[in-house]
């Protein structure tokens, strides 16, 4: 099965034909989108997405580059918004949340506090209903896994992963599965390519992150990235690997649907 985990439907550079790129997706063979928030203002846009795509899931939560616009308040409307859509089998994790030291002036002082505090609140909601999360995880991979460590399991993907081995293994056995997807296609990314060539597929899912990241065969002026793009990324991954692309969907459909639990139940 075909599963783009991470893709942002909602976003504008999608919607002039956001119709076309959900029916393009389905002739490719993605069976289901995951779509993250990533701040109180789409909350309801993706959950609305969601329930309009064939095979869509969403997630709500505050991503780390929103922190900064985000109030205190924000995260009691998260807590209120997750427990009134629990009953919903389209909601399957708390996402995008993370922590981001890679941007300029978030690495420090008091947006790093506050990134820190928004990720901590949102790692106890997880623990306190049940959900996984999608992790946002740029620079960050040690700190993130300090208060994963304090917690039970409460496992996910860990998006857009760009770590060392020995921190893959540490989310690994945190319960997540690690995202790949069109970083993996250039050839100068050395180290994204290592792992997805070596972690076991069970511990790896694939994912767009639409229309960011656009894999390595988009080229200028039109680098727009879409979740049919999924269908080749997995084409790519199995090159890397040796194994057929129908292994690759398979396996990594597979995984996604045991970090996401609901997921794997909305589909079967």
């Amino acid at each position: 099965m075909l599963i783009d985990t991470h893709c942002h439907l909602d976003a504008p550079e999608l919607r002039p034909d956001r119709r076309a790129v959900i029916q393009a997706a389905g002739a490719a063979g993605v069976a289901a989108i995951v779509i993250p928030a990533v701040a109180r203002f789409n909350f309801n846009a993706v959950r609305r997405l969601a329930h309009a795509v064939p095979g869509g899931a969403y997630a709500l939560g505050i991503h780390p580059l929103y922190v900064g616009q985000s109030e205190d308040d924000d995260l009691r409307y998260l807590r209120e918004e997750l427990q009134r859509r629990l009953e919903d089998p389209r909601l399957v994790a708390i996402g995008e949340i993370g922590l981001d030291f890679f941007v300029p002036g978030l690495a420090e002082g008091r947006a790093r506090e506050r990134q820190e505090y928004f990720y901590q609140a949102q790692l106890d909601m997880a623990q306190e209903l049940g959900l996984p999360v999608l992790l946002h995880v740029r620079r960050s991979q040690d700190v993130l896994l300090k208060y994963l460590r304090r917690r039970p399991m409460i496992g996910g993907i860990a998006h857009a992963f760009n770590g060392s081995a020995q921190q893959a293994d540490m989310f690994i056995q945190q319960g997540f599965a690690l995202g790949v997807g069109g970083a993996m296609t250039y050839a100068r990314a050395l180290q994204i390519r290592r792992l997805a060539a070596a972690v076991p597929l069970a511990h790896l899912v694939l994912e767009t992150d639409a229309p960011d990241i656009p894999p390595a065969w988009l080229v200028p002026p039109d680098r727009r990235n879409t979740p049919a793009q999924v269908a080749a990324i997995a084409r790519e991954l199995a090159q890397l690997r040796a194994v057929t692309p129908e292994i690759v969907r398979e396996e990594t459909g597979a995984t996604a649907r045991r970090v996401l639990p609901r997921l794997g139940r909305l589909l079967a």
